[in-house]
């Protein structure tokens, strides 16, 4: 299995890149996210790889992280989620984003994703909640938050946190605020009420 490619960038397409090892070119596909952070074409590069091997061929997917690659092992082992798809998320969001919705059950942040719909984002988000935190960058706030919510009832903090993160924080700030203020007031309240609190808390910050 090849886990790691480490050479000189020799060609860049939309998604994917061929990278030359000691004069060997590997055709590797990546997310768009992957792409960017990489070096540009001519430079030097490491990536870490997963090799899917079918009846009738051999892919590399590359990947600038170790943490990438583990989520997206972890997005193929939901059905229905395939390389495309995989790919699309992790093109779509970060790691710490994945990782933020899963916990927070935020399907519709999943569903930002290029070919995933509700009902494929709402499977995503439930079949990976109790897998989340052996992958996620989860800070122990948003960890907390995680675990306090029961998947009939995350609307209100997820709500919360979609609404700080268009007002332009971070998701994990804004996960981490909301955590705060749930922790103060309750785990019971409207969405209205848990953004002033978590606005508060921002403020603190």
């Amino acid at each position: 299995m090849i886990a790691k490619l480490k050479g000189r960038i020799d060609a860049v397409g939309a998604d994917w890149l061929v990278i030359d090892v000691n004069g060997v070119g590997y055709h590797v596909a990546c997310s768009s996210k992957t792409l960017a952070a990489l070096a540009g074409q001519g430079e030097l590069a490491e990536i870490h790889t997963e090799m899917l091997v079918s009846q009738d061929m051999i892919r590399l997917v590359g990947f600038a992280t170790v943490n990438e690659r583990e989520w997206f092992r972890l997005l193929q082992s939901v059905q229905g989620v395939g390389t495309k798809v995989a790919l699309a998320i992790l093109s779509t969001l970060s790691t710490a984003e994945i990782g933020n919705a899963v916990a927070l059950q935020d399907k519709a942040m999943i569903g930002r994703a290029n070919g995933v719909g509700k009902k494929l984002a709402e499977r995503i988000v439930l079949e990976l909640k109790d897998k989340t935190p052996a992958f996620a960058p989860l800070s122990q706030d948003v960890s907390r938050l995680a675990a306090e919510l029961d998947a009939p009832r995350p609307t209100a903090a997820a709500d919360a946190v979609s609404a700080l993160v268009n007002l332009g924080y971070g998701q994990a700030q804004a996960g981490a605020a909301v955590s705060a203020a749930m922790k103060k007031a309750g785990d019971d309240q409207p969405t209205e009420k848990l953004i002033r609190l978590a606005l508060k808390e921002l403020a603190l910050a």
